[in-house]
């Protein structure tokens, strides 16, 4: 049989990384993407089946060349799979984001992941390929501070349905992987990232939001913490990728994916006065609230 070829981009770390090597190690050649040349030698070290590739997803010029390196390689066999993984985390409250960082959150988790697929499409359609698109639990429901995070991942889900249909005459299978609390340096990244805009907020943006910032901050580390490792998300991929039957939608993670499913079971209001009640705690003192059970009579189930 002709080797498999995929795409991963965002493959220097994390879930990206994990792709990468899941796949080669199962006899793929596997085009790694990353932005760093010395992430992308570090990988190639890993595993022979790896070839670096030096693409920021945002950057239309590098993407042109990476279609023309794999394409080149490729021939006449094109490519079997593109993991669409690149992406970034920015968290702050809607009210004080600088407009920009929220142009950058959405250019790089959305248009850029069109970006890509429209450049590698050829190819995919030469290979009978299959696109896999890296969502996120955040994708179905939204927490306070993680807007612009999820509203990347919500678009991000409507596209790829949108795909998914457009691309089914052609043979091409579009997969969204949702994980929940996964080991990955995107918190890392994300946290600090976040420490600095809090840093450049003013103090009224301090005195509102101070609370349930710091909050976030700790879930954000006790998930990161607790949470399953990269591989698990590299199983998924490998099974839209290779399985005769594919998913549409893979949730991966462990409790929290479950426990966010569940919350959006309940009314509306319901789950937005449990996520502030959480989130706006004083440490040593909890947010007065109306017991759950006084809310019945006037609350109703929202969209």
């Amino acid at each position: 049989m002709t080797q498999q070829t995929a795409l991963v981009t965002g493959a220097s770390s994390g879930i990206g990384q994990a792709c990468a090597l899941r796949l080669a190690r199962l006899g793929w050649r596997v085009f790694a993407a990353v932005r760093n040349p010395a992430a992308g030698e570090a990988l190639k070290q890993k595993h022979s089946n790896i070839t670096s590739l030096i693409l920021d997803v945002t950057d239309e010029a590098q993407i042109r060349t990476a279609v023309e390196q794999v394409g080149k390689a490729v021939g006449a066999a094109g490519l079997q799979g593109l993991v669409n993984n690149a992406g970034i985390a920015v968290a702050a409250p809607l009210e004080f984001i600088p407009i920009d960082e929220l142009r950058r959150q959405l250019e790089v988790n959305v248009v850029a992941q069109m970006a890509v697929t429209q450049a590698f499409l050829p190819l995919l359609r030469q290979g009978h390929g299959r696109i896999v698109n890296m969502s996120s639990v955040g994708g179905k429901s939204v927490v306070p501070m993680l807007g612009p995070y999820s509203a990347s991942k919500y678009a991000l889900e409507a596209l790829s349905d949108a795909l998914r249909m457009e691309l089914m005459p052609s043979g091409i299978h579009v997969a969204i992987i949702e994980p929940a609390s996964i080991k990955t340096p995107i918190w890392d990244k994300s946290l600090a990232a976040a420490d600095e805009l809090e840093r450049k907020m003013s103090p009224k943006a301090q005195e509102v939001y101070g609370v349930p910032m710091a909050n976030m901050r700790k879930l954000a580390v006790a998930s990161n913490r607790t949470g399953v490792p990269a591989s698990a998300v590299a199983k998924a991929v490998t099974h839209a990728l290779t399985a005769n039957q594919p998913k549409v939608r893979y949730l991966v993670g462990n409790a929290r994916g479950r426990v966010q499913t569940l919350a959006n079971l309940l009314p509306a209001r319901w789950r937005d006065r449990l996520l502030v009640g959480m989130l706006w705690r004083e440490p040593k003192n909890r947010l007065k609230m109306k017991p759950m059970g006084a809310l019945h009579s006037s609350c109703r189930i929202q969209s």
